[in-house]
């Protein structure tokens, strides 16, 4: 009995041995890199997360490779790390695309790491969370202010031997230099009290606006305005100065007359909020319409009466100005949304929340098949599975805090979970749902549900106002949501909807069928026509 216990531990022994030798790691040639920041950068303990990114060229910093379809990086979370002490990132750390550092290819490479901060913030729901506070660039850590990047580096790496590569961060990224005013182009930001308030830090929100060819020469003029919704962004709305036929346009003697604005409203999870009130992001929606626009309309001659405020955007602005629409009906006149993100949750970037168990891949009776987040429209070709994009979110985040898509879907449509952070709807590395979230999600934010439960008291404020632009073949599979929406609002009676929905047949995520400049035509018709009686639309026809 002792004989063939002995033989079988030396056989379990043998076959660990294979197996660990088989996989490159053993302990003798453990790759790693340590990486520190000196006291010259903080004397004090530093939170947050740190970065590594391997690229095959520098003529751009690796760092700023870093996407959905770039180049290989890693991160690990640091608490309290003194200066000095480095974070490590080994075997043990994930990566994206490549998630082990054991099966990088052996080669001459370019490293750069990236230390992205963190902030306390003591929520006024009772929480406390460590996430990165935005510094007005989008919720970005690769271009953050304040963020700490080391100079990239050429190194060797063969992970089949044993190699401690030491980096050190030691270039602080400057402050965002916001542009300058200029005739047409304004800026505002503001300090929402009501969002600091929920945060426990400072929190401002902002606005880009574009003002009309004779603004300053018709002083007594009030104008209708147009917000055009989506990710952050300090530039002009709609491209002007930089797109030349819409500059011409807004400058011509026969365009409408609009005050054209883009807001900027970055959390702690993304670089916008989606506009509405959130368990997680706070009061967004409030503090949008509470102080913000107000702020704009008391600054600017805007016309402030719903019928002159419309709304347009693309993708995230899409459903921005979708939602918007929906649940403030008064507040606004009408909606062009391009592209919208999911306004139905049975097809979100491929996985249907209500009836898949998981989000990584559809279960068949016999089999399962990976659920493809991500296609090409003119191919058909798969770009990206979920599980891919659910790695590539978790290696720039955990608690979601990624700054990236699904996390803020959970974060604005879901529940807080017990640690403060978002509950999230399902598991990022073994894709199981919670069926649980997924009903929050449905009761809360799913705009077809919420108008097919609502549409007796909001359908009457939204005849002709909802407008609804997609391709066929939307890179994001976003046209899904749009048909279930469709065949909620063609049932509506009394009222009808009477807006519009508009399919490109081959169309992807970037379809449009028509310009700025004849979408600008269209709302100012639609204002003009809806206009009540009393109305002097004349004043910014001129």
């Amino acid at each position: 009995m002792q004989r063939q216990l002995k033989t079988s531990l030396l056989f379990a022994s043998i076959l660990w041995i294979g197996a660990t030798v088989a996989s490159g790691q053993t302990k003798e040639a453990a790759l790693k890199f340590e990486i520190a920041f000196p006291e010259s950068i903080s004397k004090s303990q530093l939170t947050g997360r740190m970065f590594l990114a391997i690229s095959e060229t520098d003529s751009i910093a690796p760092r700023l490779r870093v996407r959905r379809y770039g180049t290989q990086f890693f991160g690990a979370d640091f608490e309290n790390l003194p200066p000095g002490k480095p974070v490590t990132i080994d075997a043990n750390t994930l990566g994206y695309p490549i998630e082990k550092l054991a099966d990088l290819p052996k080669g001459t490479y370019y490293v750069q790491a990236v230390l992205n901060k963190y902030t306390r913030f003591e929520r006024s729901d009772g929480h406390i969370v460590w996430m990165h506070n935005d510094q007005w660039e989008g919720q970005d850590w690769r271009r953050s202010p304040g963020n700490i990047y080391s100079k990239p580096q050429r190194v060797t790496i063969d992970p089949t031997k044993a190699q401690t590569i030491q980096l050190e961060v030691t270039e602080i990224i400057p402050a965002v230099e916001v542009p300058k005013d200029t005739k047409w182009i304004k800026r505002i930001k503001i300090k929402s009290e009501l969002l600091s308030k929920f945060w426990g830090q400072p929190i401002y929100i902002g606005a880009t606006i574009l003002l009309p060819r004779g603004y300053d020469e018709h002083p007594k003029a009030s104008y209708p305005t147009v917000y055009l919704q989506g990710h952050f962004s300090l530039r002009s709305p709609f491209g002007f100065d930089r797109d030349s036929t819409f500059t011409a346009a807004w400058k011509s003697d026969d365009f409408p007359r609009f005050i054209a604005i883009t807001l900027q409203h970055p959390t702690p999870y993304f670089d916008d909020s989606y506009a509405v009130n959130s368990a997680n992001n706070g009061p967004y929606g409030d503090a949008i319409h509470q102080e913000l626009i107000p702020a704009i309309e008391k600054q600017f001659r805007a016309i402030s009466k719903g019928y002159a405020r419309v709304l347009t955007g693309g993708s995230t602005g899409g459903w921005i100005s979708f939602a918007l629409q929906a649940l403030y009906p008064d507040f606004y006149g009408g909606t062009w949304s391009f592209a919208p993100d999911p306004l139905d949750f049975h097809n979100v970037e491929g996985i249907n929340i209500y009836e898949d168990k998981n989000a990584f891949y559809k279960i068949h009776e016999w089999y399962k098949v990976p659920i493809i987040n991500t296609r090409d429209h003119e191919t058909g070709e798969a770009r990206l599975t979920s599980q891919q994009r659910n790695v590539m979110e978790l290696v720039n985040g955990t608690k979601g805090r990624s700054g990236e898509q699904l996390d803020i879907w959970s974060a604005v449509y879901g529940p807080v979970g017990d640690d403060g952070y978002f509950k999230p709807l399902f598991d990022k590395r073994t894709g199981e749902i919670d069926s649980t979230v997924a009903k929050y999600w449905k009761e809360n934010y799913d705009m077809r549900y919420y108008l097919e439960k609502n549409w007796a008291e909001v359908g009457p404020k939204l005849v002709g106002k909802l407008n609804i632009i997609v391709g066929h073949y939307d890179n994001f599979f976003l046209n899904f949501g749009v048909y279930e929406m469709e065949k909620f609002l063609e049932s509506t009676r009394e009222p009808y909807y009477a807006g519009t929905v508009t399919y490109g047949a081959r169309g992807g995520h970037g379809w449009r069928p028509y310009s700025s400049v004849h979408l600008l035509r269209l709302m100012a018709e639609h204002i003009t026509r809806n206009a009540p009686p009393d109305a002097d639309t004349r004043q910014w026809q001129y």
